[in-house]
């Protein structure tokens, strides 16, 4: 079968013959792939830089992805390290990390949007006893997560939600999508829009969120009041130099949201919920899909599209297409 295939973690993948898969229990099942997101999870791991990475050569990469197996049904998928990736023409899938969608469902809407969903959605579902009315930083708002993450936080109720982030174009985008407040990060509004915030959904970390929480603790109306810093991405840095004195002059809990985090019972407990909402179009991201065969240039340079890629490995090279979900 054709898939991409990673043989160097320094090096993109490349386009070629992967050896066919074969399921090996009753709860696996061979599925041929319909769309695969190209994701910063999939990047991750394929570098072997993440922590959930397998750290071994060969390998297909892709997190998660739509599909059908041999029983007809439209399937979303994630894969565990370790299994063949799912940027490939056919993969084989635990049953009980898959969940079954309606035939109706686009695959390439579904595989775009699951994923930078997934992390605030699971984040103020599991990392904090979230309650409506809060009011909701997202620190790194204009990366695809980030500008989920303004959506879904507006979805579950926020009465404010501040977008923080480097890039004004596509800030200035959001206050359409929920977005009560917009300012980028050297602002020096940042400090008064944010001193009453209860909720960070930072996709940022490293030095850009200590210089933030400094500068929001130094502003905070009332310190005593509660205030949850979720660790979601760490597009600015793995670490991030926290000084013991924002712990002890503020009521400030920081805590992170990922696998581990949150276990795989209640990620698959929440996964249909959130396939629903992504089906009916209640979320907006902007998608490029493309063939498998052009995934090593897609690797390279992602710059030329204003979205989240998406491969479909049974498509040909002339059925690249554009789409906006909305």
């Amino acid at each position: 079968m054709k898939a991409a295939i990673i043989t160097s973690f320094d090096q993109p993948p490349h386009y070629g013959d992967f050896p066919e898969p074969e399921s090996k229990g009753p709860g696996e099942m061979l599925v041929e792939v319909l769309a695969a997101g190209l994701h910063h999870l999939t990047r991750g791991r394929a570098s072997g830089a993440h922590y959930s990475s397998a750290g071994t050569l060969p390998l297909v990469p892709g997190a998660d992805g739509v599909g059908r197996g041999a029983d007809g049904k439209l399937r979303y998928f994630a894969q565990s390290p370790g299994q063949i990736g799912t940027m490939a023409e056919r993969t084989v899938i635990e049953l009980d990390h898959s969940i079954e969608l309606p035939s109706s469902c686009d695959p390439v809407t579904v595989a775009a949007a699951m994923n930078p969903a997934m992390a605030s959605w699971l984040a103020l579902r599991f990392r904090l006893p979230y309650q409506r009315g809060r009011k909701v930083l997202v620190l790194g708002a204009t990366g695809s997560s980030g500008i989920m993450a303004v959506q879904i936080a507006r979805h579950m109720g926020a009465s404010q939600v501040i977008a923080a982030g480097r890039d004004e174009r596509k800030l200035a985008k959001l206050p359409a999508l929920g977005a009560t407040e917009i300012v980028t990060l050297g602002d020096a509004r940042l400090g008064a829009l944010t001193r009453e915030v209860d909720v960070v959904l930072d996709f940022l970390w490293g030095e850009a969120a200590v210089r933030v929480m400094d500068t929001m603790l130094k502003q905070r109306a009332d310190r005593s009041l509660p205030l949850t810093w979720i660790h979601v991405g760490s597009m600015a840095g793995e670490v991030a130099a926290i000084s013991g004195a924002f712990l002890r002059s503020a009521n400030l809990q920081i805590v992170g949201s990922g696998q581990g985090a949150v276990s795989g019972r209640e990620i698959l407990m929440e996964l249909p919920r959130l396939a629903k909402e992504i089906a009916r179009g209640t979320f907006h991201i902007d998608m490029t899909a493309m063939p498998l065969r052009d995934v090593e240039q897609a690797w390279c340079e992602t710059s030329h599209t204003g979205g989240r890629i998406v491969f479909t490995p049974l498509q040909t090279a002339n059925d690249r297409f554009d789409r906006k979900l909305r």
